[in-house]
């Protein structure tokens, strides 16, 4: 009901933070009996995601106010700059305070590029100038050709880190398999270079250098293989840390918080020896996110298509590998390749949508190359550390990371050129795109069985255990 509410704030439909607290109180300590404590639970969440989506959309004002204005603004810097267009200084600023046609704050991010600073990096101050161009999709606004100033710094450690990080991969490794090394890493695909960045596009796999919750899956089931048998209090502990640091190094992109959050929250019931259902996993970290950000529901198709794929991993393949394997154990590959494909099933039609493009060739090339991407990140992580403690050794250390980097981007390169395996022009209408969920869903449920245990079942087990 939070992601319902959020949704019909954008009709700028308002309700008073007094109906939301009562709302709350009624639903907690006012209703006795279960099934009205439930409507008004469900009220309670409507209003809450009416009132926090009315709140967030009164603070954007500002970008449709200063439209196509000249205006001056301070910003944090949130993503280290490359010359982009033009020999512009391309990045991203958060935490906007505009100055100039008058001084308001406002939530969300701004790319910008321009012009007046030789190198910015992520955790600079900048003052800019320039015209205000407001978009849709995950960024609000757009500046291009504005005057840069940096006026100061609020970098942390973690920012520091990540810059020695990114050099030591650049010294370990030549281009372009150190840019996709930090691709994979930490999710920087800014200085891939653009065949390499189209031929991934076209065989499908602009995702493995999109740091996503496959990324932060692989570290946190390596902490629980290596840990689990020693302390499930070391494992829990190890694992929200990596979590953490991995939201700090990465930027907390919406698909890695979202990923984030569906980890954290798998995670504690594994701790506390309990089974949550994919879907409430799902829909909880969806409507975490999105109270938090509004506009990753509203407009970022980065984090619609992040949950469609989560739901083809944990809903849609478990119910097919069922049918498939029955109760014999998944073989690695055929999970993946299931996997692959239930996430692919539920992306494409938004994809057809949207961009109108397909890749015919996305299945194969997730096996071929997307398989060495735990393996690539080990190597590209023992690779960047060696650029920073022993440059004059790097090499040494960087030549596995090397092999099997170049294995994948030629690989990738190869399927790219293959005839027609990329469909452009080809869009979805809404009844459409409609119609395929409505097709995956129901095969899904018709595919769900619940197991039925009988009574006589049941009085056997008890009299064993008697």
């Amino acid at each position: 009901m939070v992601l319902f509410g959020l949704l019909v704030a954008r009709l700028h439909l308002i309700i008073p933070a007094w109906f939301v607290v009562a709302a709350g109180i009624i639903a907690l300590i006012g209703v006795k009996k279960p099934a009205f404590r439930l409507v008004w639970i469900g009220i309670f969440g409507f209003s809450l995601g009416l009132w926090r989506g009315a709140s967030y959309l009164q603070a954007m004002q500002p970008y449709q106010t200063f439209a196509r204005q000249k205006v001056t603004l301070q910003a944090r810097v949130s993503l280290d700059a490359v010359y982009g267009d033009k020999k512009q200084l391309t990045f991203e600023v958060k935490k906007i305070q505009f100055t100039s046609p008058r001084q308001v704050q406002a939530p969300g991010t701004i790319k910008v590029s321009g012009f007046g600073e030789l190198a910015i990096y992520r955790g600079d101050i900048v003052e800019i100038s320039g015209k205000l161009y407001p978009t849709r999709g995950g960024k609000q606004a757009t500046m291009s050709f504005a005057e840069i100033k940096r006026i100061g710094s609020q970098q942390t450690w973690v920012d520091t880190f990540r810059r020695s990080f990114v050099a030591g991969m650049q010294t370990a490794l030549p281009e372009p398999q150190a840019s996709f090394g930090l691709g994979i890493l930490i999710g920087q695909r800014n200085t891939l270079p653009f065949a390499v960045s189209q031929a991934f596009l076209m065989v499908g796999l602009t995702h493995i250098v999109a740091v996503s919750g496959y990324n932060l899956t692989i570290l946190l089931d390596a902490a629980r293989k290596i840990l689990a048998k020693r302390s499930k209090h070391i494992t829990t502990t190890v694992g929200v840390s990596l979590m953490t640091f991995f939201l700090l190094i990465t930027g907390a992109s919406p698909s890695i918080v979202r990923a984030a959050v569906v980890s954290g929250l798998g995670l504690a019931a594994w701790y506390y020896g309990r089974s949550v259902r994919p879907m409430v996993l799902i829909l909880l970290a969806a409507a975490l996110t999105a109270y938090a950000t509004p506009v990753f529901l509203w407009s970022d198709i980065g984090w619609w298509l992040s949950v469609l794929a989560f739901f083809g991993i944990l809903v849609v393949a478990p119910q097919l590998k069922k049918v498939l394997f029955k109760e014999r154990n998944v073989p690695v590959l055929a999970s993946m390749a299931i996997d692959t494909l239930c996430a692919e099933l539920m992306t494409i039609p938004l994809i057809m949508y949207i961009f109108g493009q397909v890749s015919l060739v996305g299945l194969l090339a997730n096996m071929l190359v997307a398989a060495c991407i735990p393996i690539a990140m080990l190597l590209s992580f023992i690779a960047a550390m060696a650029g920073m403690l022993t440059p004059t050794f790097a090499g040494w250390f960087a030549w596995p990371a090397k092999l099997l980097l170049t294995y994948m981007i030629d690989t990738a390169t190869m399927i790219s050129r293959i005839p027609h395996i990329f469909q452009q022009n080809a869009y979805l209408g809404v009844v459409d795109m409609g119609i395929c969920y409505g097709a995956i869903v129901t095969v899904t449920l018709l595919l769900y069985r619940r197991r039925k245990v009988w009574f006589s079942a049941i009085r056997s087990k008890q009299a064993l255990i008697g």
